[in-house]
């Protein structure tokens, strides 16, 4: 069973919060797992894992990838014949340069790919911000503090983050793979979360 927003309201945004306040505690979960396996541990079952949590009594097809197309303003995602094989490479790709990049490039090519590719129907940005967090907390060794965490300063500064997928969008369309912008960016606002008299977090709709 599901609700729609323009059914109940009320209902929809109580169930988004709650959805999103279980996905924070399926994150930390899943970080604990990365911090003692690696990264393997990051895989599609824990990216449909965290889908499902954010979309749960919102949409049917929370947990797996879409089979039909989608469109975000003036970007066309991959078809969605081609969603698998584009999630078998991004996944390789954090695998592969897990010890190559900083935290800040890991998670930054996360954000942005996740955001590209659209995988899911609903749920895409919850997901990717998710997936951003688990890849600074993972790589940087530890659940980081602070009072207000990375996808919550990202929801709050829109302009910031659209501006940094929009050049790393247009990078790749020149055949260039440079998500520099977008690091900055995340770098910027972790350090305002350690810097936040290192609070521990206390829930909110972040992710």
């Amino acid at each position: 069973m599901i609700v729609r927003e323009k059914d109940n309201p009320e209902l929809f945004t109580r169930v988004q919060e709650q959805n999103l306040l279980r996905q924070y505690d399926l994150l930390t979960n899943c970080i604990e797992l990365a911090l003692l396996r690696g990264p393997e541990a990051f895989d599609k079952y824990t990216l449909w894992a965290l889908n499902l949590t954010a979309v749960a009594n919102i949409t049917q097809f929370g947990g797996r990838y879409r089979k039909e197309p989608i469109y975000v303003g003036s970007h066309l995602p991959p078809h969605f014949n081609e969603v698998d094989n584009w999630m078998d490479r991004f996944i390789s790709t954090i695998q592969e340069n897990w010890y190559v990049w900083t935290p800040t490039e890991l998670a930054a090519y996360g954000l942005w790919r996740l955001n590209w590719i659209h995988p899911f129907i609903e749920g895409n940005g919850r997901t990717a911000r998710a997936a951003c967090y688990y890849l600074l907390c993972a790589r940087s060794g530890a659940l980081l503090h602070g009072r207000k965490i990375v996808p919550e300063r990202i929801r709050e500064n829109r302009g910031g983050y659209e501006s940094a997928l929009i050049a790393a969008d247009r990078a790749w369309e020149d055949g260039h793979l440079d998500f520099i912008e977008m690091e900055y960016f995340l770098a910027e606002l972790l350090q305002a979360q350690l810097e936040d008299e290192g609070l521990s977090y206390e829930g909110s709709s972040s992710i």
